[in-house]
């Protein structure tokens, strides 16, 4: 068989090869051939598809060609036009175009398989290719026996900013399990008969974004998703992609992961809208804006991988393609061009089942898994952590390497950055031993990681790692991979940190390493870190956790027991520093001296602002929550005392709040200093997630109908609300929170519950603000009761929730029994004429201590103005504060600042 020239190697060639000889081939046609040409070309169309008559009836041989190549594509515009000319009985120039064609391309089209016959090969390279998976030690898993099913929630990303009333509040999808229902219904229409052509896949790192994108390429090629919807998919790791040297085209890459060159390219192509390009880890690609690369628009044009994938992203290059995207980011905006709009869903991790299934399917024997399981499960905080894959897999890896040395896991981590050093600590201790050269190595590798993480490269030539003498060192083999890339003349070899996690937890570290940092170390210490501009700071929000977590005493005393490094003591100061200026000019943190009325107008006031201010509060906000995520990581509560201490009130606004991120900004509230103010506005709950009920047995049934399971029943707990670990880190000793405002934030019965018991027993809290949270009945009357309970110390209340007339009188009669209620503002809620005579009542009762009655913009009758007016003559010490009240004195500028 003859070869293709190998100038014809690329796609590109081939293609301009191709025009080239179609192109010769009808200049050497007479008028009267090409009159017939045209004619059998319109008459015996192949595939039943024909150029449209008008495009062919006066086109002369170049017209042709060009008509020909646009319609098929330049490889199967030859076998159209050599089986149309031995049609036409213009057979010698037929067999002049074979033998041409065959000579500088190598085989026709004709050889190939068609677009269906070619996808049953591809499927089964895919599963070949694709049955095993690597972990990040190297050892390949087969998929099917790891890949343990995560929670998906669809658009979980999408949070109303007006709240909703108590009757319209939407009801925000479950998450799933990632079975294969719901991996086919991420593509699934819309209300609107809509189907998206971008899903965006988004989750913190390490939650399984990329494995989940592998099981989906494999199922597919399985048969079992996206059956008769894509004919092709590919996956596409974005960072490899992006530091690939050289320049490539989208055909190029896709021909790359065909079995073979001889795929039918065109006809694939040409069906766009029946391909899927799952492209792993988008967020690495730049920001949109003045300064990103242009992105492509043609499939064979050869460009650097930011343009290719670009043009994927934004609909310029392939526009009818189907995308899924994964990302840590949570704005997709940032993500596709304007052409696009994705449908987002967030990755939460395994459920508590799914934990289990996990450490069975690791271990692989079950009396081990079963023992490593039940020491997990009774360490809270670690069995918390485990709901992220990765962190899973460090567990496993950790617990499997003790229990084969017969000792047990004794030490308790309660962050990642612990159960990270805990894995580093392991994994050098059961490697050969470097001895004394461990610790300049292990500076080295943290340069390293400290190095691409900054200039935002992942992977490493060996002139970088001989640089740093790293090359062939214990810390090379253990935490990097050899990678063998295709280079522009030869295969290159560079090498990548077993994840891009490690990767930035050894840049963190290299902070604690700075005073005996090798020579050229980036300058601008740790202030390089934690400023910077928007786009870096979003890049390096891991290693800014793991820098906080690194920075706790008992870690401080791990490095240099385990590692023999001296740690940089002088990097703690400059965070906690650098964590105190950001309450200078901080947007959240309302002006000093400002009331409780007022922020709570204030949070009224931000919710009428226009979307493009909203947008940029909310990613203020989410800096905040970033800073209590990193003050979590440190488990140190004197530092995060101190560090608040910049910060006298945490706002929070316009979120939906995860378990984790309740776990973080709950222990931060434990640890505030005296005198804190926490204001959450418009923030959502997440909710725990149901089991299934089992089906009882007929016997139980008929018990439950006798009445013999009546007792379980009243003695069963209420169930805990998302705010209970907040509610209960209110209640520690230690919290110096002073003021509480929750507005629009839509408060559950079982949130009223936990928050009533927490007002019995907060030590420090004296202001309560409510507004606007869609109270039912039975939560007003729970909260009332912990606000007149003896241990309450709450002395100042706003509440506003219009609707709950009746429901009043529960907050109106606990003023007879609040030891230390002094003012109230009720402005905003609705008194019916009862109402006010009960409050008139009340008011005059010896148990009420009110000092201070706010009733602004509240509507009232006269004659329930007289009866104020008579209270007010009562009980001379009390200031009842409304526009309509006659000859009502100014209220002092202290009792004003109580409001």
């Amino acid at each position: 068989m003859a070869q293709p020239d190998a100038s014809c190697s690329s796609v590109e060639s081939r293609a301009a090869a191709a025009r080239e000889l179609l192109l010769a081939a009808l200049e050497d046609l007479s008028q009267e051939q090409l009159k017939r040409f045209r004619h059998k070309l319109r008459d015996a169309p192949p595939n039943g598809r024909s150029i449209p008559w008008g495009r062919l009836e006066r086109a002369d041989a170049v017209d042709l060609a060009e008509q020909l190549t646009q319609f098929y594509g330049p490889e199967p515009a030859l076998d159209v036009a050599r089986k149309t000319l031995k049609k036409a009985d213009i057979r010698d120039v037929a067999a002049r175009l074979k033998e041409q064609r065959l000579q500088r391309l190598g085989p026709s089209s004709s050889a190939l398989l068609s677009v269906s016959g070619y996808r049953k090969k591809y499927q089964e390279h895919v599963l070949q290719q694709h049955a095993k998976v690597k972990e990040r030690n190297a050892r390949s898993v087969k998929i099917n026996q790891r890949f343990t099913k995560l929670l998906i929630a669809p658009d979980s990303a999408a949070l109303k900013i007006e709240a909703p009333g108590p009757e319209e509040e939407p009801q925000p999808e479950r998450a799933r399990r990632s079975d294969t229902h719901t991996f086919n219904s991420l593509f699934r229409r819309d209300e609107e008969g809509q189907r998206p052509l971008t899903v965006v896949l988004q989750g913190p790192a390490g939650i399984g974004k990329t494995m989940a994108a592998k099981k989906i390429l494999y199922d597919w090629a399985s048969g079992k998703l996206y059956h008769g919807q894509v004919d092709f998919a590919f996956f596409v790791p974005c960072r490899e992609l992006l530091e690939r040297p050289g320049t490539w085209s989208l055909a190029e890459l896709i021909l790359e992961q065909c079995p073979d060159r001889r795929a039918p390219l065109q006809p694939m192509l040409a069906q766009a809208e029946r391909l899927l390009f799952i492209l792993d880890g988008a967020d690495d690609l730049p920001a949109p804006g003045p300064a990103a690369p242009t992105p492509c628009s043609d499939p064979f044009e050869a460009a650097g991988g930011a343009r290719v994938l670009g043009g994927l992203l934004s609909k310029t290059l392939l526009p009818g393609a189907r995308l899924l995207v994964t990302t840590r980011s949570a704005a997709p905006g940032r993500l596709p061009g304007p052409r696009c709009s994705p449908t987002c869903a967030e990755v939460r991790g395994f459920s508590d089942k799914d934990r289990k299934k996990y450490f069975y399917k690791f271990f692989q024997d079950a009396r081990r898994a079963e023992r490593a399981y039940r020491f997990v499960k009774e360490n809270e905080t670690l069995f918390a952590l485990c709901f992220v894959p990765f962190v899973c897999w460090i567990v496993c890896t950790v617990l499997h390497q003790q229990l084969e040395l017969g000792l047990d896991l004794s030490r308790t981590s309660k962050t990642t950055t612990s159960v990270y050093l805990l894995f580093i600590v392991s994994v050098l201790s059961s490697a050969p031993a470097a001895g004394p050269r461990l610790p300049s190595e292990l500076r080295n590798l943290c340069h390293l990681a400290r190095e691409g993480l900054l200039g935002r490269r992942a992977q490493f030539a060996e002139k970088d790692l001989e640089r740093l003498e790293l090359l062939g060192s214990t810390v090379q083999k253990l935490f990097l991979r050899k990678m063998e890339l295709p280079g522009v003349l030869a295969t290159e070899v560079a090498y990548q940190f077993m994840d891009h996690s490690f990767q930035e937890f050894f840049a963190a570290l290299s902070y604690l390493l700075e005073d005996e940092a090798p020579s050229g170390a980036p300058a601008g210490g740790v202030r390089e870190l934690l400023q910077g501009d928007a786009e870096l700071r979003c890049h390096l929000v891991l290693t800014r956790r793991f820098l906080f977590g690194l920075l706790s005493a008992e870690r401080m005393r791990d490095i240099e027991g385990h590692f023999g490094c001296v740690v940089s003591q002088r990097v703690k100061q400059d965070v906690l520093k650098w964590v105190q200026d950001q309450g200078q000019g901080h947007t959240g943190v309302a002006p000093e001296g400002a009331t409780e009325t007022e922020k709570c107008q204030e949070s009224t006031e931000e919710e009428e602002d226009d979307e493009g201010e909203e947008e940029e509060e909310g990613e203020e906000f989410d800096q905040l929550l970033e800073l209590l995520y990193c003050l979590y990581e440190t488990q140190e509560d004197a530092f995060v005392r101190q560090a608040l201490r910049g910060l006298p009130e945490l706002a929070l606004e316009r979120l939906r709040f995860s378990h984790m991120d309740m776990a973080a900004l709950s222990y931060c509230v434990r640890c505030c200093p005296e005198g804190q103010a926490l204001r959450l506005v418009s923030c959502g709950l997440a909710t725990a997630e149901k089991k299934k009920k089992k089906k009882r047995s007929l016997v139980k049934r008929l018990q439950s109908s006798l009445g013999g399971s009546t007792s379980q029943a009243t003695m069963r707990k209420p169930q805990a609300s998302p705010l209970r670990p907040l509610c209960e880190a209110m209640t520690d000793q230690h919290c110096g929170l002073n003021s509480l405002t929750l507005s629009h934030c839509k408060l559950s019965d079982s949130v009223c519950l936990d928050l009533s018991e927490a007002l019995r027993a907060a030590p420090r809290l004296t202001e309560l603000c409510l507004h606007q949270n869609g109270l039912s009945k039975g939560g007003l009357r729970v909260l009332s009761e912990g606000l007149a309970w003896p241990q309450c110390r709450v002395q100042k209340l706003r509440m506003e929730q219009p609707g709950l007339q009746e429901a009043l009188q529960y907050l109106v009669g606990m003023l007879r029994l609040s030891p230390t209620l002094t003012s109230l503002d009720l402005s905003g809620c609705q008194l019916s004429g009862p109402m006010v005579t009960y409050l008139c009542a009340v008011l005059q009762h010896p148990g009420c201590h009110l000092q201070t009655l706010s009733l602004t913009s509240v509507e009232l009758s006269e004659q329930s103005l007289e009866e104020l007016r008579a209270v007010r003559t009562a009980k001379p010490g009390l200031v009842i504060t409304h526009p309509a009240l006659d000859g009502h004195p100014e209220p002092p500028n202290e009792i004003c600042s109580a409001l």
